[in-house]
C-alpha cells in the first residue's frame, strides 16, 4: 500500500498460444539424421533382445532382482547411441560384452555356492502355512497385502483356509498349495467385499478371522484380541471350497 493506496500486482499468466512450439518439439535436430536414429535403435534394439536371449529366460516373471539390474545396465548402454550422435556404437557394444560376462561370471559361482546365491537372488519367502499368514514377514521384507490378495484372486482362492502354503519366489511368482476339500477350514476373505467388512467390536456371534494375520476363531459379541497376533481387527470368516 502507497499513500494510502492498494497497489494490486496482476499475477503472470501462462498463454499456451505464446510457447515456442517448434522449439519443444524440434528445437535445433538436423533431420537429416533421423535415418541413421533408425539404423541406431534397429542394432541397439537387436543386441539388447541378443543379450537377454543369451541369459536363457522367457519373460520378465522370470527375472530376477539381480537379472533386473542387468536388463537396467542393458537398456542405459543402448540409450544414448540410439539418438545421439556424438555416442558411438562400439563403446556399448563393449559395455554389452562386459555386462554378459559379469552375468556368466556372477551365475557360475551361483551355481558352485548356495549362500552366494541366495545373496544375490535372494530366498524363497513363505507368506502363507497353515492357512495364516506367516508371522514376521512384514518386520523382514516388503509385503503388500493387496497385491498378494490380487494374486491369490487370479488363482480362484476365495479365502485363506483354502491354501496350506504359499511362497513368494525370488523371480516374484508366487507358489500355491491347497488343501483338499475335506480339510478347508475357516479363513479370511480375500474377496473385496467381504475383506472390506472389518470391524473392531464384533456385533454378531460367530467365526471371524484376524485381518493382520488371518487366523480364525469362534467369537461373541465385544472386543477381541487375536490369540495369534494380538491384533484387534475382524472379518466375518468364510468356509468355501476352491471351485477350479
Amino acid at each position: 500500500m502507497l499513500g494510502g493506496d492498494f497497489v494490486y500486482l496482476q499475477p503472470n499468466t501462462l498463454n499456451i498460444m505464446d510457447l515456442d512450439w517448434n522449439k519443444i518439439f524440434i528445437g535445433d535436430f538436423d533431420f537429416s539424421f533421423a535415418v541413421e536414429i533408425v539404423i541406431r535403435t534397429l542394432i541397439m534394439f537387436s543386441m539388447v533382445l541378443l543379450i537377454l536371449r543369451l541369459s536363457g529366460k522367457k519373460g520378465v516373471r522370470q527375472l530376477s532382482l539381480f537379472e533386473v539390474a542387468i536388463i537396467i545396465a542393458l537398456g542405459s548402454a543402448a540409450g544414448d547411441p540410439m539418438f545421439d550422435k556424438n555416442t558411438a556404437i562400439i563403446p556399448s557394444v563393449i559395455v554389452f560384452v562386459s555386462i554378459i560376462a559379469l552375468y556368466r561370471t556372477i551365475t557360475y559361482f551361483a551355481m558352485k555356492s548356495e549362500k552366494f546365491e541366495d545373496f544375490i537372488e535372494g530366498e524363497p519367502l513363505y507368506v502363507i502355512e497353515d492357512g495364516k499368514f506367516v508371522l514376521g514377514v512384514k518386520k523382514d521384507h516388503t509385503f503388500a497385502k493387496d497385491e498378494f490378495f490380487s494374486e491369490m484372486r487370479q488363482e480362484s482362492i476365495e479365502h485363506l483356509g483354502q491354501v496350506r502354503t504359499a511362497i513368494l519366489e525370488t523371480t516374484g511368482n508366487i507358489s500355491f498349495y491347497y488343501y483338499q476339500d475335506n480339510d478347508v477350514g475357516y479363513g479370511l476373505p480375500v474377496l473385496p467385499k467381504l475383506y472390506e467388512k472389518k470391524q473392531s467390536s464384533i456385533t454378531t456371534d460367530g467365526m471371524y478371522a484376524c485381518t493382520y494375520c488371518g487366523h480364525s476363531e469362534e467369537l461373541d459379541r465385544g472386543k477381541h484380541c487375536c490369540s495369534r497376533c494380538d491384533h484387534s481387527e475382524w472379518v466375518p470368516a468364510i468356509k468355501t471350497l476352491r471351485l477350479t
